[in-house]
């Protein structure tokens, strides 16, 4: 049992349902029920143990809040339950919780590697759990924070797999200390339809971003979007690329494109792009009408010089006129 190991308070965040979250997944304190596989309507699934933790409720947790200290060695409990007729076995295993490059939530597992961080740190009491029918099991599990710790958020995650479907619970610890707030926004481009840029998570906490989105052209503004939410979880250390849709850009002008980003308790930081707008296929046609008519033109001044010249040739010259006067004279 656990019953040895001191405890602290803690700043734990669990939500399940996060293997294979698409972008702006669940967000941290979302309640924790859903389990991924067939749903057979005898699934089992993995929730934060009631009744214990620091934040007890009466319907049951929907994620464990705990902070601790470098050194401090933390635990609570995680319920897995079989509503089936049929026992049902469970692998738990820790895992390491990051952002896919495209913003999403996803965990890798410590299976078989060398954990880097939080996900190292947690330990189940067992990794195999028999649940009779009709029943639920409480697994306790601990987080031992080592010394020298970086205070923050450090994400990690307990997996439950079974028969190819998986559930899993987010774990998020903090341990205690100075945080950082901070994010920026880098490599902003243009292209088509869509503003393609990236968010830096420069902090130690887990931010949820917000994106401005302004643009000035030669004749005035063209686009202005207010800050609002990306219904993201940018996690500490994370780098993600997403793409703001622009339907409705000019057709032909000169524009300088400015994305804002900020988060709570973070300072604002702005980058900007510029592009040009030119509708080529009218271009490609104006250049083809001037061409034709400038092909035209050529044609035609010289079409009239050749005119001009075959007049010139059938005219006499000034000595013919001499001869055919003085012939005319020697007649008379």
């Amino acid at each position: 049992m656990l019953s040895g190991h001191r405890t602290a308070a803690v700043c734990l965040l669990a939500v399940t349902g996060l293997v294979g979250l698409p972008a702006g997944g669940a967000a941290w304190g979302v309640p924790c029920s859903k389990s991924l596989g067939k749903k057979d309507g005898t699934a089992w699934s993995i929730v934060p143990s009631s009744g214990s933790g620091s934040r007890p409720a009466q319907d049951g947790r929907p994620y464990f809040y705990m902070e601790g200290a470098p050194g401090a060695v933390l635990e609570d409990t995680v319920t897995v339950t079989n509503p089936g007729s049929e026992p049902t076995t469970v692998r738990l295993r820790a895992a390491e919780a990051y952002n896919r490059e495209d913003g999403s939530f996803a965990v890798r597992d410590t299976k078989g590697k060398k954990p880097q961080d939080a996900g190292s740190w947690l330990r189940l009491a067992d990794d195999v759990v028999r649940i009779p029918p009709r029943t639920a099991a409480r697994v306790p599990f601990t987080v031992a924070v080592p010394d020298g710790a970086m205070p923050g958020d450090h994400p990690a995650a307990i997996v439950a797999e079974n028969g190819g479907r998986k559930a899993g619970v987010r774990v998020h610890l903090r341990v205690s200390g100075p945080t950082l707030s901070a994010v920026t926004v880098e490599d902003v481009t243009i292209e088509d339809d869509l503003i393609t840029y990236s968010l830096v998570n420069r902090g130690n906490t887990v931010l949820e971003p917000k994106l401005a989105v302004h643009a000035e052209g030669l004749f005035g503004e063209v686009l202005d979007r207010k800050a609002r939410s990306l219904a993201l979880e940018l996690l500490p250390g994370r780098k993600v690329t997403l793409r703001e849709p622009w339907t409705d850009r000019p057709a032909f002008d000169s524009v300088r494109v400015e994305l804002t980003v900020s988060a709570d308790g973070a300072a604002k930081d702005s980058e900007a792009a510029e592009v040009r707008f030119v509708p080529w296929a009218g271009v490609a046609g104006g250049i083809a009408a001037v061409g034709g008519f400038t092909t035209l033109a050529v044609f035609a001044v010289r079409r009239r010089r050749a005119v001009e010249e075959f007049k010139s040739e059938l005219q006499p010259h000034d000595g013919q006129r001499e001869l055919v006067s003085a012939g005319t004279g020697d007649k008379q």
